[in-house]
Order: C-alpha cells, then structure tokens, then sequence
C-alpha cells in the first residue's frame, strides 16, 4: 500500500508587506482640496499581503505567512485578525521594535480608489524573513524588477510558484522582468500590465505570448472577466465577469488569484477555475476591501443558494459538485471601528475554517 499520510506541507506560502487599511466608501464625488466630504462607509482591514492570506485561508488552505508587524496598536490588531480570527500560520513572520505598521487610508470611489498611504520600509526583508523556505505545496508571488532568492529556493524544492506583477511606476515595462516566469507555474497579471510587458495590443494577443513562457497563463480583464491559457492540459476559457453592484474594488486582484489557486490544487477544469475566481473576485468588491472582504466559501455558498438567474445557474451548475457539504460559520467582514487594544488574546481553540472538499 501507498503512503498515505496527509501532506504535512502548508497549502500556500505568502511574503510581503502588511498594512493596516481603513477604507472609505460611499462618496457622492471625488475628493477635491480643500473641501470636506462625509462618506457613507467605513472598514478597517489588514491589507496588503495580509489580502491574499486571508482570501486563502478562508477556502480552509494551510496559509504560512511571512511579513514585519509593527509594535504598535496596528500591528497588534493586524497580528490577532491573522492569527486569532483566520487561523494564518504566522511562524515565519516577526515583530519589529520600534517600526510603525504601514497605514493606507483607502478612497473608493466608482470602480476604482485612491490610496494614501503612511509607513517606511519594513526592516526585513523578503529574503531574509524567508530564509531556505519550507516546502509548500504552492506559493504566491509577486514579482518584481530584482528577482527576490526566496523565490527560486521555493521553486527548487517543488513548491509551485503562482505570481501576479504590479505597476511599473517608471512606465518602462522591461521584458526582462518575464525572465522570472521560468520559475513559475502560473502568472496571473491584468491585462494592462500583460500587454505593457508583452508589448502587444490586445489582453488575447498577450495571452498567446505569456503562454509560451508559464505552464499557465491568467489575463484578467476587470469588468471584462478573464481569459487562461493552461498547456499542461491543452485548455482554454474565456470567461464573462459578474454584472454586480462595486463597493470597494481594493483587494478584489488578491481574492482573484487565491481563488484560482483553491480551485487548482483541487485540479478543477480551467475553465471552472477561472470562473470560480471571477465569482470570488466580484463577491469581495461587495465589501469593504482589504483582507476580511474575502468571501471564503460561506460566502460562495450564499451566493449560489440564493442565486435565480437560470444562464447564472447553468454557468455555476459545476459548484453543486464543488462546494463543501459544510462551509463553516458566516466570516467577518471589515468592522467600522476595530476592538480595543485588550480585546486582542488570541483563542487558541477557537474551530479551523472547512477543508476544502
């Protein structure tokens, strides 16, 4: 007989800077200088990597997580949500004396926000927070200009890296950062960074070239949805985004990419995949953003139990196989006003969040 003992390996390896968030909603305008606008909401969050930890660890993935706290009420708060409240394994992170947890204060207003955001550069770093990292069954990544060593460690002992890319603040978009993604099984960009750095026109034409460099290929496409290319397998999906109401989009890229991770450890057909993380994605900018607008499957599984659209039904019918017999209690979302600073012990025997199926 085989070994079957269960697989001892976190289900996701994170890195990356936390923050604390506090989002406001509902604004009747943009902002202008000098003018004082009251909002209809507010949330407080962890935010930053703290997005994609969460979103994870609410599907009931093994989540390890390796960032900087700050020794100050945000870190602390940050800290008890992540390891008290969502059950992320935080034994790669540390506290760090004397720093100040980063702060964004996040503006949303129609589909998109404005970030502010306080904090300096954490005192460790990536590399050194990680160290020879532990075998994982997966790690999400984001890449960046300097290649990061924690990276190509993780990938040499079987770790599946699934990476996203941001930004480039000096618009020069350089190829060269593409030659990471032969450490990648997946990557996972928009469509406006896949066509900057592919140096194509459209988010189809730079799917065909990002497919030729990663095993998969993910372009989202925001309110257009998103389209994959997976060559192990020989798929393709194209798949329309959620017609829903936008509260706040911050975080909805992180909820994406955890979801699609979710559904693919369990090697859903890509098209599932895809759609399940489009779902996830348009669930979460119902929420205040951050990490606690993740959705997890308590989430998914209001949805399709009080879901009437017959082509909704037809397109989702897969989740009926799919969905936990038991998706746990309801998750919190982003509170208005966080607990006091003596509400924060962490309950060690508080119930783990539903394996997934």
């Amino acid at each position: 007989m085989g070994d079957e003992r269960p697989d001892a390996r976190p289900d996701v390896l994170l890195t990356g800077l936390l923050f604390y968030d506090l989002v406001l909603t509902g604004l009747g305008k943009p902002p202008t200088p000098g003018e004082e606008i009251w909002t209809e909401g507010m949330g407080t969050s962890p935010g930053g990597i703290a997005n994609l930890a969460v979103a994870a660890a609410r599907y009931g993935l093994k989540t390890s997580l390796a960032t900087v706290f700050g020794d100050d009420y945000y870190g602390a708060y940050c800290r008890e949500v992540l390891a008290g409240q969502e059950r992320v394994d935080l034994s790669l992170s540390r506290t760090a004396d004397g720093w100040h947890t980063p702060v964004t204060v996040s503006i949303a207003y129609g589909h998109d926000r404005a970030l502010v955001t306080h904090g300096q550069e954490p005192p460790y770093s990536q590399d050194a927070l990680m160290g020879d990292p532990p075998a994982a069954r997966t790690a999400l990544v984001h890449i960046e200009a300097e290649p990061r060593e924690w990276i190509a460690k993780a990938a040499a002992n079987g770790t599946k890296i699934y990476a996203d890319v941001g930004w480039d603040p000096t618009q020069r978009w350089s190829s060269d950062l593409l030659d990471q993604l032969a450490l990648c099984h997946a990557f996972v960009p928009n469509d406006t960074e896949a066509m900057a750095y592919t140096r194509t026109d459209t988010a189809a034409d730079a799917l065909s070239r990002l497919s030729e460099l990663v095993p998969v290929a993910v372009v989202t496409r925001g309110r257009d949805g998103a389209i994959a290319v997976d060559q192990s397998t020989g798929e393709y999906a194209d798949v329309p985004a959620l017609a829903t109401g936008v509260l706040d989009a911050t975080g909805a890229g992180d909820v994406f990419g955890a979801s699609f991770v979710a559904a693919s450890l369990e090697g859903w057909p890509l098209e599932e995949r895809l759609r399940f993380a489009v779902l996830a994605a348009g669930l979460s900018v119902q929420r205040h953003g951050g990490a606690l607008a993740a959705p997890g499957w308590y989430g998914v599984h209001r949805w399709w139990r009080s879901l009437e659209n017959p082509e909704l039904r037809r397109a989702y019918g897969f989740l009926t196989d799919r969905l936990p017999a038991d998706p746990g209690p309801p998750v919190p979302h982003a509170p208005v006003t966080p607990p006091a600073p003596t509400a924060f012990p962490i309950s060690p025997d508080a119930s783990p969040p539903t394996r997934l199926p």
